[in-house]
């Protein structure tokens, strides 16, 4: 998931140097949300797996 966040990161910065504001506010928001998405799961199997030891 992280992976798709950085290639919206991605996107979101080509479009904004070619100035589509749309697309690179479209593909910001969308890297945002996968890169919470993202941490609250690495947090969350983190503190599982301390809990299990």
């Amino acid at each position: 998931m992280l992976h798709y966040a950085v290639v919206f990161f991605v996107i979101a910065l080509i479009a904004a140097l070619f100035g589509f504001g749309g697309i690179a506010a479209g593909a910001v928001g969308i890297a945002k949300i996968l890169f919470v998405i993202f941490l609250v799961l690495a947090i969350g199997s983190f503190l599982l797996g301390q809990m299990k030891k």
